[in-house]
């Protein structure tokens, strides 16, 4: 990032330290008025034609940028998985719900997969009628992507939060503890 006598250009479109463009002027005038200010001017976006620049304490914006930065850091989403079967037994069943609503409810995805084994297989659409249930449990904290669908042996379904302010838990409590280093849940047989 270029700043004060090493901006290169010979024209520069200025934005005043009041967020005023104050229009195309020659490096050295942008200097100038930087100076007189007692701030610093900023090359913002060399690409453009005029580069622009702004009048602006260097140390204050380097420091915003690394804010915005660690902001959107924090935004990403993680993808969790829950994998159960179609003879789940309803504690079980019950146990993988709420542990999917801590995912949904901390703003990850869920990936829901429904596995069919031998002659569970011949019964596609009781695992579809399952995912439907899960959907219904969960509407309170996540909105379905896409419809479940039949892969091979499996049925899968993603779920995605809703905005923060509409999540609401109905299976767990505020205060529970969940591990983080958990990424997915399966059934043990």
């Amino acid at each position: 990032m270029r700043r004060n006598d090493r901006i290169r250009a010979h024209e520069v479109r200025v934005i005043g330290p009041n967020g005023k463009n104050l229009g195309v002027l020659l490096t050295k005038e942008a200097q100038r008025l930087a100076s007189e200010a007692g701030l610093d001017l900023i090359e913002i976006s060399p690409t453009a034609r005029p580069p622009v620049c702004r009048i602006l304490d260097y140390g204050k914006y380097v420091y915003e940028e690394s804010k915005k930065k660690k902001d959107q850091k924090s935004t990403t989403t993680k993808l969790k998985e829950v994998k159960f079967r179609v003879g789940i037994d309803a504690h079980d069943f019950e146990t993988k719900l709420r542990r999917a609503e801590g995912f949904l409810f901390d703003g990850n995805k869920v990936k829901f997969t429904l596995t069919f084994r031998g002659r569970e297989n011949e019964h596609k659409n009781l695992g579809v009628e399952r995912m439907h249930t899960v959907s219904e449990m969960l509407e309170h904290v996540a909105v379905k992507d896409a419809d479940p669908k039949l892969a091979g042996r499996n049925v899968i379904m993603m779920m995605s939060p809703l905005p923060q302010s509409q999540r609401q838990l109905r299976f767990n409590h505020p205060d529970d503890e969940r591990d983080e280093e958990d990424d997915s849940t399966e059934e043990h047989e």
